[in-house]
């Protein structure tokens, strides 16, 4: 059988460095994308390294720092702890052994009465804390003591002066060093044994930074060289395993519960969040556990305590990884924690109840004018009317012979009679040929003005009478936020501790502040702790909620007695927050933008937002602008006008007839 064998290559860089050189270094190996890296530096020179790589924001899980010294536990590791940056090292003083611990203890004693008495400080590095260099001291120079009394024991030890210049060896060297090589004792660099000067029966611990502390994984000794006692510590960066906390908030449809029993952890939520969550989960490679915000609340400052609440005070301290749900990006909360790109654009608007239809009436063929105007037309009507037989009878022109042609009877008359008068206005008016025309000047300028006026009253009702008859008319108090802030009527509010509240708490334009005003102090408060309370003042009417555009877009299409009240006040996103200088919120930015690129977020929407079976039917702006057909309760006036006009002709004929 022929042997199997793998070669493996392995791309090595090697770079001999020094402070001036840490930062070049460290951005050539970001740009080369070398995510392992051993560190063989002296304690001094690795706590200005660690600054150095904060700085180049290469504290993250895809990079490996591997340190020869002994004292990682001595450094300040805390802007790398909660990061998943793998550090790895060798320890060799255990500071969890009991014997370690008793030393520590009398050495801290120690430098405590040195320091109250003799104003001296031995140098530790902390409290309970010792570099490997000090305890390798202290070892020896136990050691050397042990088997210094050894030897004075066994002989007699004489001392004599000493100088560099003769090479004169001690007399009893030899013997020390065989008392020493046989000294059996357990230092803090753990047990301490000799074989032909070499010392044995000692270990190292492999330790690795885990999230709050610093965990042991392995050993290293000189017979069984490396021993991995944690393996499932070291993972493949492509494939991190690590579970965040994530809160949430319930809100329709970004995140809602199922409440059966059957469903447990995750299962239990779903909505357009949720699912937003679970896609970004898989891109960015993180497991997570989901439950809700104690004070169910999105976050906002007090301002009296400058005290936070909500999803925000528990990110500020740390109680959880991320915070999913319909949160609003803002300054303020911005301040004090971090937010990813948003995954979704929106505004602040208004949710009102859809204002009544103005009640069809029977004589609806005479809205185009006003009540007024018909009156000032027929008093117009009345006095052209007049006006033109006064005229008429003064003015000679409009005199003229009956029956011309019969000389024996001659008989003058004038064309402008009472009644001719009056028909030959409503003739005009109607733009119809008149039976007779005025000669005289002043009647021939009544009848031109006239009929100008006519024309423009004709065509001012044909106009408007298409919109009026055609188009349904709506009695709508309010257009937009300058008509809430100038009225009394009618409330409004918004959600408690949201980003709309804060907004018009903080907001700069009169109108807003106004708005504000009003809203404080209103009693009893016009604030909701929930949306659905929001939407159930709306549907009782006489109340206005002030809410995110996006689910107020959700609630329109879903309550067709609901409708948006102007456009947009303000513009913003809603994002995934973090805690400050989290790892994740690059991460999940990436992911977001790769999401909405690829139009999964916009599917997302419409999945949540416009599925038919939850929407209800509603006449749009463009088939409202449409010409409908004319019912009998829109002109059924002119048809009463037809009908009352024939009944009075035919009783005049009736008695004429008689």
């Amino acid at each position: 059988m022929h042997q199997l064998t793998r070669s493996i290559q392995v791309e090595i860089h090697m770079r001999q460095v020094s402070l001036a050189t840490y930062l070049s270094t460290l951005k050539d190996f970001k740009e080369k994308e070398i995510h392992n890296i051993i560190i063989d530096t002296n304690s001094e020179k690795i706590t200005i390294l660690l600054k150095k790589i904060l700085q180049q924001k290469m504290n993250e899980y895809k990079y490996h720092y591997l340190f020869t010294s002994f004292d990682l536990e001595t450094f300040d590791l805390e802007d790398f702890k909660y990061n998943y940056v793998n550090i790895t090292s060798f320890r060799l003083v255990n500071r969890g052994d009991v014997v370690v611990k008793d030393i520590l203890k009398d050495l801290t004693y120690y430098t405590q009465n040195i320091h109250n008495h003799n104003n001296a400080v031995l140098n530790l590095n902390k409290i309970g804390m010792i570099e490997s260099e000090s305890a390798l001291m202290f070892d020896s120079m136990y050691i050397f003591a042990i088997g210094l009394q050894t030897l004075d024991q066994s002989h007699t030890i004489f001392i004599s002066n000493l100088t560099c210049e003769d090479e004169i060896p001690w007399n009893g060297g030899l013997s020390l060093i065989n008392y020493i090589n046989s000294v059996e004792w357990k230092g803090l660099t753990g047990p301490i044994q000799f074989k032909e000067g070499e010392r044995v029966q000692f270990k190292l611990d492999l330790v690795k930074l885990k999230q709050h502390s610093i965990v042991k994984v392995g050993e290293w000794t000189p017979n069984g060289h490396l021993n991995i006692t944690e393996p499932t510590m070291f993972f493949d960066s492509g494939s991190i395993n690590v579970t965040l906390v994530v809160i949430t908030i319930l809100e329709t449809p970004y995140v809602m519960m199922h409440y059966e029993k059957n469903f447990t952890g995750n299962e239990r939520f779903y909505g357009f969040c949720v699912d937003i969550l679970e896609t970004i989960s898989h891109e960015v490679g993180f497991d997570y556990i989901l439950d809700l915000v104690p004070d169910r609340k999105y976050g906002a400052k007090d301002a009296n305590t400058g005290e936070w609440n909500g999803m925000v005070s528990q990110l500020m301290k740390n109680k959880a990884d991320l915070a999913v749900g319909s949160m609003t990006i803002t300054y303020a909360r911005e301040s004090v924690i971090d937010f990813t790109k948003p995954f979704m654009n929106l505004g602040i608007s208004i949710l009102f109840k859809v204002p009544a239809t103005e009640p069809t009436r029977l004589f609806s063929f005479m809205n185009p004018l006003a009540i007024e105007i018909w009156l000032y037309v027929i008093i117009a009507y009345f006095l052209v009317s007049i006006c033109i037989y006064i005229v008429g009878r003064l003015s000679p022109t409009e005199w003229r012979c009956i029956h011309p042609c019969n000389l024996d009877h001659i008989t003058v008359g004038n064309q402008f009679c009472l009644s001719d008068s009056f028909w030959f206005t409503i003739e005009t008016l109607m733009q119809q040929s008149p039976d007779i025309f005025p000669r005289a000047i002043a009647t021939r300028i009544i009848s031109s003005i006239w009929g100008f006026f006519s024309i423009i009253i004709v065509a001012s009702y044909t106009a408007n009478l298409a919109a009026f008859l055609t188009t349904e008319r709506m009695i709508n108090p309010i257009e937009n936020a300058d008509d809430l802030a100038s009225q009394t009527e009618i409330s409004y509010g918004s959600l408690d501790s949201g980003s709309t509240m804060t907004f018009f708490r903080d907001s700069m334009i009169e109108t807003y502040k106004k708005m504000w005003r009003n809203m404080d102090n209103k009693k009893p408060s016009v604030f909701t702790t929930t949306y659905e309370d929001g939407i159930k003042r709306v549907n009782q009417g006489n109340y206005a909620f002030l809410m995110e555009s996006t689910m107020l877009d959700y609630i329109i299409q879903r309550d067709c007695n609901l409708t948006q009240i102007g456009g947009l006040l303000d513009t913003k996103g809603y994002g995934i927050a973090t805690p400050k200088g989290s790892p994740w919120r690059d991460k999940i930015s990436l992911a977001i933008l790769e999401l909405q690129e690829k139009g999964e977020i916009q599917i997302l929407y419409d999945k949540w937002w416009k599925n038919s079976d939850e929407t209800c039917t509603r006449k749009s702006n463009s088939q409202s602008s449409k010409v409908n057909s004319l019912g009998l309760e829109s002109i059924g006036g002119v048809f009463v006008v037809l009908l009352a006009g024939i009944f009075v002709a035919e009783t005049l004929i009736w008695k004429w007839a008689k």
